[in-house]
């Protein structure tokens, strides 16, 4: 039976060491996640998408069906090639698929691509995010609907927030533009994972 998650006893596959007991990163980040962190990214993320979807829905029913395609298209694969495939996470090659909690299931298609993000992988990264995002808010200003576009604008920063607390200042893409975490934390996260990325662990 496959696991759902990472085993959170068991070092990342680019970690030099070979046990997780007494790491000084315990609590600073996330090297492994489980479902209770899904789900709560869920509960984050869901009230925006739908209350987006609901937004384009009422203003166009084949805007709304371009709106999720884009969607899908963008969280399930251009999210991936981008930023994911930087991310210590994508190393783990038993994976065939994604086991965080940003984009749980999503395969693994690309090859794994340590280091930063170019220029050009931030402006895809970013420019998708702000498509599907603010979306609902050009259509609703459209439609003088100003009271709905502040709910949604509303939303919009708690999730910002929200992730920014509970996630981005604790998730080990580095690459990401949106990452959150402290420097000295990073610096110690990229002094235990300088092992070679093409040797499989044993």
């Amino acid at each position: 039976m496959k696991k759902m998650f990472l085993d959170p006893k068991k070092p990342l596959h680019t970690c030099n060491e070979k046990s997780c007991d007494d790491c000084k990163l315990v609590n600073k980040v996330e090297c492994h996640f489980n479902g209770g962190q899904l789900f709560r990214f869920l509960l984050l993320i869901l009230p925006l998408f739908l209350v987006g979807g609901y937004v384009i829905f009422k203003f166009n029913l084949f805007l709304l069906i371009l709106w999720i395609v884009f969607m899908i298209s963008y969280f399930g694969l251009i999210e991936i090639r981008v930023m994911c495939s930087h991310c210590p996470h994508y190393a783990e090659p038993d994976l065939k698929s994604l086991k965080c909690w940003a984009n749980y299931g999503s395969p693994k298609i690309w090859k794994y691509r340590p280091g930063p993000m170019s220029i050009l992988e931030k402006i895809i990264f970013i420019t998708g995010l702000v498509i599907i995002l603010i979306s609902p808010i050009v259509i609703l200003l459209i439609g003088h609907n100003f009271m709905f576009a502040i709910f949604y604008l509303i939303l919009l920063i708690l999730w910002k927030i929200g992730l920014k607390v509970f996630y981005c200042s604790r998730c080990i893409n580095f690459a990401c533009p949106l990452n959150a975490v402290e420097i000295d934390t990073k610096i110690l996260f990229v002094d235990k994972n300088k092992k070679d990325k093409s040797t499989k662990r044993k």
